[in-house]
């Protein structure tokens, strides 16, 4: 038997559309991501389980685990007859990597089960074409943390799909969901197709002056660059709480605020426990809509996926 767990993630990280991500865990230690069992069948077999599970389809050949296990028969080019247990602890359209979650810990777990046919790299390969499949394109800003953990920064060039990037060990990431569901298609659907020079000079240079932040430790530097000028000012419209909660959370004390992946989560920067504890009792009055909407304190989760 084989049981893996994948971490959930932010997308983005304001300034790094479709090219950054960080894998997350909750310091009170809640398991936020999916988990995988695999076992020994006579056919292929899918159960799900999980708190999050009515949020899935009915029909077992629309269901991610069931597409993430033909995918890799077809790859290996060998039918592997398994029984697939899935427990689904991530809503669906969150902004936190649901679908990379389940990706993530159905692919790992299967290699796992056969003895590891596939190396890393190709593995990757395999959990963003099938994020792609599912949310209109390529894109390893989810999968690639939550497998790998850590910041991750996608390349996708010569061979190297994701790189590790260094991170400040004091920030404190919290995360809200409000417990709605925004559609990572239409959230994408809603962006310029094209965009002005200016605004891709910007972003170069926040991206850039990020990255090396990191490397040399600038916490300033990194946080004063950390803007989203390529999606959040039209997806905002998407989130009508986000602006009213993003100005009052850095009033609190937050380094910076963002809209997490698609949305509707957002996530906030904090290097102190005390103003993540205001920050996390403000959102939860204020920014979830239901109680099913849920806010964590987290770290960075550096292990990425793994055997429980």
């Amino acid at each position: 038997m084989i049981k893996i767990y994948a971490p959930a993630s932010i997308g983005n990280i304001n300034v790094g559309f479709d090219i950054l991500g960080v894998a997350i865990k909750p310091i009170d230690g809640t398991l936020l991501g999916d988990i995988v069992t695999i076992k020994n069948s006579k056919k292929f077999n899918l159960i799900i389980t999980g708190k999050f599970s009515y949020q899935l389809p009915k029909n077992i050949f629309k269901n991610i685990i069931w597409k993430a296990w033909k995918l890799f028969c077809k790859k290996i080019k060998k039918k592997i007859n398994i029984k697939m247990i899935l427990k689904k602890n991530m809503p669906i359209g969150s902004g936190l990597g649901s679908s990379a979650c389940s990706i993530v810990s159905s692919l790992h777990a299967i290699n796992i089960f056969c003895k590891k046919p596939l190396n890393n790299n190709q593995l990757l390969n395999l959990m963003g074409n099938l994020e792609g499949k599912i949310s209109g394109s390529i894109h390893y800003d989810n999968v690639a943390p939550s497998y790998l953990g850590g910041m991750q920064l996608i390349i996708n060039e010569m061979n190297i799909i994701s790189q590790n990037i260094p991170t400040f060990k004091k920030w404190l990431w919290i995360i809200a969901w409000p417990g709605t569901k925004v559609s990572t298609e239409k959230s994408r659907s809603i962006l310029p197709k094209k965009y002005k020079k200016n605004i891709f000079i910007k972003q170069n240079k926040y991206l850039a002056s990020f990255i090396h932040a990191s490397y040399t430790m600038q916490e300033k530097l990194a946080i004063k660059v950390l803007k989203d000028i390529i999606a959040e000012p039209y997806r905002i419209n998407l989130l009508p709480k986000f602006k009213k909660s993003k100005k009052k959370i850095k009033k609190i004390g937050a380094l910076k605020c963002g809209i997490s992946g698609s949305g509707p989560s957002l996530f906030a920067i904090c290097n102190n426990i005390n103003t993540a504890k205001k920050i996390k009792k403000w959102l939860k009055k204020n920014y979830l809509q239901n109680k099913k909407g849920f806010v964590h304190i987290c770290n960075l989760d550096i292990k990425g996926s793994r055997i429980i």
